[in-house]
């Protein structure tokens, strides 16, 4: 096919010996089917902020680090250069969450090279050797939909472990590879200790895996994994090879029964003196 004009400079740099075919266009990228000397990969492409229908949020910017104070100011003030920044930041975002996370065990796709906007990785497959589906397309048995959420519940667990949380999991961010699922799209993928979001995006990750395996094992709606693994991460007690329960139960703190006794004494009182001094002034 005729070479797109983001892949021209890889392809003059060596780093892409033939592009293939298109794979998918999504919301912030087009990935397209490549080779690189006897590799087949995949490359993506992101989209210009203004063609992409994600838009970065605060939500997901919070507590990232730029270079230095002058691409700080630059972002806050919105001007040309600051916008340019934030869109590298933005992509890098997503290049470092995969090193980070493919060094902690979690089942992502390998990243190779991030290039002019261009980031290099695996191409994921299926049992066929063809494009691996996304979980979305798939039917699931039970058992599978059981197996497949058991798996994804515990990247999260490493993702978490690694310092990440995903920010927006679901079945459209999960392919289904040759050997089960492999995690994609993180460049909205937010630090575990330095946003303040971190806690209700974990929680939204883990249920939106539960709802959509529920539909094929209802009782996995049930489940409470979110919380679970939170609390744990909170407490320090978080593993990779931890094991969970699916539940979690709030421990509120005793009830102070004195507490509550004088202050209904009190309340008693007061009323008592209040009904002496309108007896006396009638």
């Amino acid at each position: 096919m005729k070479i797109p004009k983001r892949l021209q400079p890889l392809v003059e740099d060596g780093l892409v010996d033939e592009v293939i075919r298109q794979l998918m266009s999504g919301k912030e990228a087009m990935v397209f089917v490549v080779r690189c000397g006897d590799e087949i990969r995949c490359a993506k492409v992101y989209k210009e902020a203004d063609k992409r229908s994600f838009r970065q949020s605060v939500v997901y910017t919070e507590g990232r680090k730029v270079k230095n104070s002058r691409q700080a100011r630059a972002m806050e003030k919105g001007s040309r250069y600051g916008r340019k920044v934030q869109e590298e930041a933005w992509q890098n975002a997503e290049v470092d969450a995969l090193y980070r996370l493919a060094s902690a065990g979690v089942r992502v796709p390998t990243p190779y090279n991030f290039h002019e906007g261009v980031l290099l990785m695996e191409l994921v497959t299926d049992a066929d050797g063809n494009a691996a589906p996304r979980l979305n397309d798939v039917t699931l048995s039970a058992e599978l939909a059981v197996e497949y959420h058991h798996f994804l519940v515990l990247q999260v667990v490493r993702m978490l472990c690694a310092g990440v949380v995903h920010g927006d999991l679901s079945e459209y961010n999960v392919l289904v590879g040759g050997e089960g699922p492999v995690i994609i799209d993180l460049p909205q993928a937010i630090d575990a200790a330095g946003n303040n979001h971190a806690r209700a995006m974990l929680e939204r990750d883990v249920e939106n895996l539960a709802n959509y395996f529920g539909r094929f094992a209802p009782a996995l709606r049930t489940t409470d994994y979110g919380k679970e693994i939170w609390a744990l991460y909170e407490s320090g007690k978080l593993r990779p090879d931890v094991q969970l329960t699916g539940r979690f139960e709030r421990i509120l703190p005793p009830t102070d029964l004195v507490g509550v006794m004088r202050e209904i004494d009190d309340a008693r009182a007061e009323e008592a003196a209040r009904l002496r001094r309108q007896e006396a002034g009638a």
